[in-house]
């Protein structure tokens, strides 16, 4: 007897641990995916990685991160796009080491993340600051692991005046600007609200909130080095070297980058075209959203 009920008391124990071990085994609810990748010791990028299809790689602009595109990521994953959205060294989510912060450490660093996650024929985009980070990228790295350029209000050819070049900001502008990076970057920040809308133009107060908050995350030391590095960058010679499908994004009311910067990247990049947005300022990918989302759809599509 005694037998018998040891028997027993052991094959319940057996049914009784299969149904745990059962229950405890799960189908994993995600893809995978890494929300970091490390493109040097101790240096880690952010990585926003959504959806399954052509790949859409997004760059941010000064001092934003991967989270500006939050628009694009809704419309784009459901529209069967990976889209994928990187912050830069020492912006949003990303390390934020001391070292340098310059466009070809940017540069380096795009390279890397789209090596290691295996992206090809990618439509590359860059807004702002940003669009001036694709252009050093695809010029210096021959577009590799991308076939088509977008260019969202690019601070490009060159944000600042130079000699026999009287677009962008003045050298007494940018400097004054690097100087309230160091002195009132709080008061800089909370200022950009304005500016970023058309002229006559507004954000709705929780979208400068959104956006204030996204700019006062990076590190700044990083907010500081890399407008310095934008004054000393001059893409002008390198337009002509870049012979992939481009597409300019410019607002008509942009307070910050002149529509003629738009024009000057037209004529310098071989296959390129504008898609004028009307009723924006510099934050087109929020205030005509959906012409932005769309017009970034069908640029993919050609």
């Amino acid at each position: 007897m005694k037998t018998l009920i040891s028997t027993i008391s052991l094959v319940l124990a057996l049914i009784l641990s299969q149904s745990v071990s059962a229950q405890d085994k799960r189908i994993p609810a995600s893809a995978g995916r890494e929300e970091y990748v490390e493109v040097e010791k101790n240096v880690r990028l952010h990585v926003t990685d959504l959806g399954d299809g052509q790949p859409i790689v997004l760059i941010h602009g000064w001092p934003l991160s991967d989270e500006m595109y939050e628009y694009q990521y809704q419309y784009l994953v459901r529209k069967g796009y990976r889209v994928i959205g990187i912050s830069l060294r020492g912006f949003g989510k990303s390390d934020k080491p001391y070292g340098k912060y310059n466009f070809d450490v940017f540069s380096d660093d795009i390279h890397i993340v789209l090596g290691k996650l295996k992206i090809e024929n990618a439509v590359l985009g860059g807004f702002s600051m940003g669009g001036a980070v694709t252009i050093h990228y695809v010029n210096k790295y021959k577009s590799a692991h991308v076939s088509k350029l977008a260019l969202f209000a690019a601070a490009a050819p060159s944000w600042k005046q130079r000699p026999g070049y009287a677009l962008g900001i003045s050298e007494e502008g940018a400097a004054g600007l690097i100087k309230q990076t160091m002195t009132s970057r709080e008061d800089l920040i909370a200022g950009f609200g304005a500016a970023f809308a058309a002229k006559g133009g507004s954000l709705s107060k929780n979208v400068e909130k959104w956006l204030e908050n996204i700019n006062l995350s990076a590190s700044p030391y990083a907010v500081t080095e890399s407008i310095s590095a934008l004054g000393d960058l001059d893409l002008r010679p390198a337009l002509a070297n870049i012979t992939i499908p481009v597409t300019i994004f410019q607002g008509t009311k942009d307070q910050l980058i002149d529509f003629a910067l738009a024009e000057q990247l037209q004529k310098g990049l071989k296959n390129s075209y504008i898609v004028r947005f009307e009723k924006s300022g510099h934050a087109l990918f929020i205030e005509e959203m959906d012409k932005f989302n769309t017009e970034l759809e069908k640029f993919a599509k050609k």
